[in-house]
Parts: C-alpha cells; sequence; structure tokens
C-alpha cells in the first residue's frame, strides 16, 4: 500500500478520536456546569430561605400570668413623669410574644408617637450582640474562646504583654485586668479608639487577666476585630446577615447613619419633656461592638426571643450556653441594684450579659445608657418569658418596669418598684450619667477559690 492511501486513512482516525474526545469533553463541562448551577440555585434557596425570616405576630390569646391591662396602665402613669419622652416596651411569655406597644413621642414638644418600629440606640446591649456574634463563630469551629485576644485582634494592648495571655472570653466577661472604663472619657473626646487601645498596655494592671472584672468599652470593641478578622467582612454586615435579617429585625443596624436614616428614630434627650433634643453623639458608634447598635422594640424583642433558644438556626444552643454562665460574680452591680435587693440578692457576669438571681430563679440580662439614651433587657430562659425597654432621656425610673413584669411572670407580691404610687408629677430629675450603670470603680477580684471580694 502506498504512503499516499495511509495517511489520508491515519487522518480520518485521529479525526475520529479527536471529535470522540472533544464530545466526552463536552459531556464532562456540561454535566458540571449543571451541577455548578444547581449547586448555586441550592444555595441561593438556602440564602433566601435563611434570610426570609418569619416575624411571630403578638399573640395576646390564651390566659396568661401577666395582667396586661395593669401593666399598660402603670406605663402610661410613668409616661406622666416629667422625666419621660418616648418609651417603647415588649413582652414575651412562654416564648409568644404578648405585647409590643410604644409610649410618649419621638422628640419633646413633636407629636410624632412612637410605635413598635420607633429605632433607638441600645447602648450597652450591643456587648451581648457583639458576645452571641463571637460565639456563634465559636460553635461553628472558625474560633475558640480559649483562643488568645493577641490572635484575632491587631490593636489590643494589655500590660506586660498580658494580650498575648488574656483569652477572648477573658474579652468578653472583663475580665482584661486593668481598672473599668479605661480610656472612655478620651473615646468620648474624640480619640481614635484602635489608638487607645494599643495604649492601654499602659494603664496599670490591676490583677492577672481572669482574676478580676472591670467593665470596658474601648478594650471590650477588640470583639469587633476579631469578628472582622475571622468573618473578613465589616462588623456591621457581620450582624446583619447572621443575626438581624435571619431574625427578622428589620430597623436593626449599627451605625450613626443606620439610626438617623431610620422611617422613625427616637431624638435623644438628657433631660425630660421639657428638655431641648440632644446631638446623636459619635464616639460609642466607633466601639460598637460596645455601644454601636440600633433597633426597635419589635426588634428588641425578637432578639430576646432568640436567647431564649427560640432560632437556633440562629443562636444555637452551644453559643447561648457559653454566653449565658456566669463566670465572675459582681458585687458592685449587685449594690447598684439594692433597690431591688429582695428580688436580685446576688448578680455575676458572663460573656457580655449579666446573670442574676432573681428570687431563686436564673435570669440573664442588661442595661445599657449613653447620651439621651437608655434601655434594658431581663428574661427566664427557662421559662421563655421576659422584658425589654427602651427610651429616650436620661432617667433610669423604667427599670422598674423590668421587677414588675418579672413579679408577674412568678406570681410573686405586687411592689411598687416603679415608684409611682403616692407620687406626684414634679420636676424631672437631673439626667444620669452615660453608661451609669456600669461602675468604674474597684475591679471586682476572683481569690483561689474563685469568688469575688472587693479590692
Amino acid at each position: 500500500m502506498s504512503i499516499l492511501k495511509v495517511v489520508p486513512d491515519l487522518l480520518k482516525r485521529v479525526g475520529l478520536v479527536a471529535l470522540v474526545l472533544l464530545g466526552l469533553v463536552a459531556l464532562v463541562f456540561a454535566a458540571g456546569l449543571v451541577r455548578w448551577s444547581s449547586g448555586a440555585a441550592d444555595g441561593n434557596q438556602v440564602a433566601q430561605a435563611r434570610f426570609q425570616a418569619e416575624v411571630p405576630p403578638v399573640d395576646t390569646s390564651g390566659p396568661s400570668t401577666i395582667d396586661f391591662a395593669r401593666l399598660e396602665s402603670r406605663i402610661q402613669q410613668l409616661m406622666q413623669e416629667q422625666a419621660m419622652v418616648g418609651l417603647a416596651v415588649g413582652v414575651v411569655e412562654n416564648g409568644r410574644i404578648r405585647f409590643v406597644r410604644g409610649f410618649g413621642v419621638t422628640q419633646a414638644g413633636s407629636d410624632e408617637a412612637v410605635d413598635e418600629n420607633t429605632v433607638f440606640r441600645w447602648a450597652s446591649l450591643s456587648k451581648g450582640v457583639a458576645a452571641d456574634m463571637v460565639a456563634v463563630l465559636a460553635a461553628r469551629g472558625q474560633l475558640s474562646l480559649q483562643d488568645p485576644v493577641n490572635r484575632w485582634s491587631s490593636t489590643l494592648r494589655l500590660p506586660g504583654g498580658n494580650e498575648n495571655r488574656a483569652t477572648i472570653t477573658d474579652l468578653l466577661s472583663h475580665r482584661l485586668g486593668i481598672h473599668g472604663h479605661a480610656h472612655d472619657a478620651r473615646l468620648e473626646g474624640g480619640e481614635d479608639p484602635k489608638y487607645l487601645r494599643g495604649l492601654l498596655a499602659m494603664v496599670p494592671q490591676q490583677c492577672p487577666p481572669g482574676q478580676c472584672h472591670a467593665y470596658q468599652n474601648v478594650a471590650y470593641d477588640a470583639a469587633s476585630e476579631i469578628v472582622e478578622r475571622v468573618t473578613g467582612i465589616p462588623y456591621e454586615q457581620a450582624l446583619t446577615d447572621n443575626f438581624f435579617r435571619p431574625l427578622g429585625m428589620s430597623n436593626a443596624s449599627a451605625s450613626r447613619q443606620g439610626l438617623m436614616s431610620a422611617h422613625s428614630w427616637a431624638r435623644p434627650h438628657r433631660g425630660g419633656r421639657g428638655s431641648r433634643p440632644g446631638e446623636v453623639t459619635e464616639p460609642y458608634y466607633r466601639v460598637a461592638a460596645a455601644g454601636g447598635v440600633n433597633g426597635s422594640i419589635m426588634d428588641l424583642t425578637l432578639w430576646m426571643r432568640a436567647q431564649m433558644g427560640l432560632a437556633p438556626q440562629v443562636l444555637p444552643v452551644q453559643a447561648l450556653q457559653a454566653v449565658q454562665t456566669p463566670l465572675i460574680r459582681t458585687p458592685g452591680e449587685t449594690r447598684r441594684r439594692r433597690k431591688f435587693t429582695e428580688r436580685t440578692p446576688s448578680t455575676a457576669y458572663g460573656l457580655g450579659w449579666r446573670v442574676l438571681n432573681y428570687a431563686g430563679n436564673k435570669v440573664v440580662g442588661h442595661h445599657g445608657g449613653v447620651s439621651g439614651y437608655r434601655s434594658m433587657i431581663m428574661f427566664d430562659p427557662a421559662r421563655r418569658s421576659g422584658v425589654v425597654a427602651l427610651w429616650n432621656s436620661g432617667t433610669s425610673r423604667p427599670n422598674g418596669l423590668e421587677y414588675e413584669v418579672m413579679d408577674m411572670i412568678y406570681q410573686l407580691p405586687f411592689r411598687d418598684w416603679l415608684e409611682l404610687d403616692g407620687r406626684g408629677t414634679g420636676p424631672a430629675p437631673a439626667a444620669e450619667p452615660e453608661e451609669n450603670e456600669n461602675s468604674g470603680g474597684p475591679s471586682e477580684r476572683t481569690s483561689e477559690r474563685g469568688r469575688p471580694d472587693r479590692r
């Protein structure tokens, strides 16, 4: 056979093989594309399901241990006080949202009523949000709560290089070994919190990390750096993606702009109805993990439900157990609540949350206050019942609400914790300092037996 005949046959065979190979490649590519498209679609469906949370309705049906008519009457009486401008209250009982109401106005002298969607600053309730976010990352295996802080935070420095020893748990329980409210005044003076966190290396050491409790804001915001480092996205976006959107907290945010761009937002008043609105200050938004969250009373009510274990797809049990376990007793906080000692004889701190003994029952909560706003949350996670409140004036009077509501939950005898009976509507009391509930006094120290005493 001549070479002129062999070559064409060989070329035909090579061409057929090439076509077959190309066909196989095309099939493999098509199959991969189908799988990729299917996976992407599934991922989008999961994301949509995650972000389309169904907000539970307010349910007033069925029996209740809470006398809501009396509660509303008490709140209306409270609103007659000159110290009050606007107030919003939410109650959850046995896991059901039973009461969400606004009272008063968003601004003294205006007729814009506070409603369930009016946005307030949450102030130090933000600390629980930050602790929950970090605990969720730990539950996912993305970090350990026993990691040294400096593994994830680039700016926090402590005396003697203790940022290498202090753990994330120490950070979130305010046990860094330095005096309380370190550099808060400089933060309020406009200095950069990242720069101030570096200067904490030069403050006196009060105790080894983990051994004493002293409340922090500048240092605590290292939690936002941890979240950003682990997730790779801005802190506010991490909260939105992981908490606010999945829980249906449609008005929640973590920035000054988020507050002031809301359809309805409460203006800050350091005094009461007779005072003029103040400026929305920036410093505590710059330490967002410590004091930067905003939201409505509906947002806060939904947030409280999640703390009760009613949104495990968002807040798993492992994370809730981590943040709600008491780590150090806080006799200073107990003294600040001395008016309520009959009900809360002892208090402790977990991760971003206070844990209290309420007439023999474990309750979890926190207070907050910053520049014309105050906030409160208290709930019994076992009974899935509790109360939240937000208001836009400097008075601490509404704090009595948590005791009046919890007393009804536990069916305890009525006490006038709001101090309304027999009172007139005299002049408003002086506005209280920012973050008044957070003592900057001596550290609460843990002894060798694990029990704190005062220095």
